[in-house]
């Protein structure tokens, strides 16, 4: 999407151009994983922060499918776009895709902890990972915290985290599943949905369902409340309605018989039904070791090093890129202040030289230009190479000299280098935060 300018100032694009494109270039899958894929990213049920923006059926929370890629149309999101910065600053290896045709990033810029703020699941050669979703505020104040402090422990990051945040709200009950993930990485998260008892007339009682465990299906769970009344299981309950709005805001009423308690038909649900649901968090990722990714089972602080580390080698590779446009750009507007300073001379050997090459050559001998400065300067129209051009050219060249010194500094000091790496997760955490 990002190489094909689909992004977030720009208008949505058909699916089925980017699924097209995402077999042809990079990955010679089935379509219908593909497509799967970019569903996901753009449910805001399924991500805490969506990195696709869909136009469209993209599913529901009552498990109705997408509508086919044909029908719906996506572009990036900004924050989407987050993880494709600097891209093309030779920030981070490329490889042959799977024909040798393209190359492709072997990973992403991502100018954000993406593993654990939109966390991730999946399964493959016999291992599984399920990283919980994380609020983006929270994830970069621990990192930043992390930047600052290098001996910081888990516990100490788990002030900034303490525990994930699903896009689907519900209550985490207790800290213990979410340290157990956070220091060994695997533990049960207990997530219970939020749900209010309200009084009716004629001493009638009702329970307000207003959010459910991520993942929970609410079409399924009304279905399974209705069987366990049907099956006798659950006594009390005299009516259950969807009162839930198309934007996905969820209401269940459950409405109570009057002999019935209603902390104790509450009980029953989060018992028998998935008001109340556990996630088991595997934090298992691939990590660089020795020019191959391998899988590994990560605690909160090592996920942190490990993006710290990437940024730190992406940051640097975007400041040797910038560094070295710079000083090939500061070496032409070099030429061209020498070339101004001798305008006629300059003028009196190209008019005399019989073609380019003979000019180029005669203009080295004569000023010692490289030779790509002396083909900026015979490329140059004559009206450039003015005394208003001459102003010009010596502010370029203040400039760019003070780009220069800063991109040595930042490179040469961790610190400074570290503070480039802060005000940019400061910048997303106030924009997407």
């Amino acid at each position: 999407m990002y190489t094909q300018g689909f992004t977030w100032d720009k208008p949505h694009r058909k699916s089925a151009t980017t699924i097209g494109d995402v077999l042809g270039r990079f990955h010679p899958h089935g379509d219908q994983s593909v497509y799967d894929a970019l569903v996901r990213m753009a449910q805001d049920f399924s991500m805490r922060h969506p990195l696709v923006d869909g136009h469209g059926n993209f599913g529901s929370r009552d498990g109705d499918p997408p509508a086919a890629y044909r029908y719906t149309e996506a572009r990036l999101t900004r924050l989407g776009g987050e993880m494709m910065n600097d891209l093309n600053k030779d920030t981070v290896d490329f490889q042959p895709n799977y024909d040798d045709r393209f190359e492709e990033p072997v990973v992403l810029p991502a100018g954000f902890p993406n593993l654990l703020v939109s966390g991730s699941t999946g399964i493959a050669v016999g291992m599984v990972t399920n990283i919980p979703p994380h609020n983006l505020r929270e994830v970069i104040e621990g990192t930043i915290h992390l930047i600052d402090n290098p001996q910081a422990t888990t516990d100490d990051l788990m002030e900034f985290i303490p525990a994930p945040d699903f896009p689907t709200g519900g209550q985490i009950m207790g800290i213990s599943g979410s340290r157990s993930a956070y220091r060994r990485g695997r533990g049960r998260i207990v997530v219970r949905g939020h749900a209010d008892i309200e009084e009716m007339a004629n001493n009638r009682f009702r329970i307000i369902i207003k959010s459910l465990p991520y993942m929970v299906n609410k079409a399924r769970l009304i279905e399974r409340i209705a069987d366990l009344v049907k099956d006798k299981r659950i006594e009390g309950i005299a009516d259950v309605r969807d009162e839930s709005d198309r934007h996905d805001a969820i209401r269940i009423v459950v409405e109570l018989r009057r002999d019935a308690t209603p902390m104790v038909v509450l009980n029953q649900l989060h018992r028998h039904t998935q008001l109340q649901d556990t996630f088991g968090a595997n934090m298992l990722a691939l990590i660089p070791d020795e020019g191959k990714y391998v899988p590994q089972q990560l605690e909160l602080r090592q996920i942190l090093d490990y993006f710290i580390c990437h940024q730190r080698e992406v940051i640097t590779r975007r400041i040797q890129f910038d560094l070295k446009r710079a000083e090939a750009r500061l070496h032409l507007v070099e030429g061209l202040q020498l070339a101004i300073d001798h305008i006629d001379e300059v003028i009196s050997i190209i008019r005399s030289s019989k073609d380019e090459e003979t000019a180029k050559t005669r203009l080295c001998e004569r000023f010692e230009f490289s030779d790509k400065q002396a083909q900026h300067v015979v490329d140059m129209r004559l009206g450039r190479l003015s005394g208003l051009e001459r102003e010009k050219l010596m502010a370029e060249h203040q400039d760019l000299t003070g780009k220069i010194d800063g991109f040595h500094r930042t490179l040469g000091e961790p610190g400074l280098l570290h503070g480039v790496m802060k005000e940019e997760l400061q910048a997303i955490s106030a924009r997407y935060g």
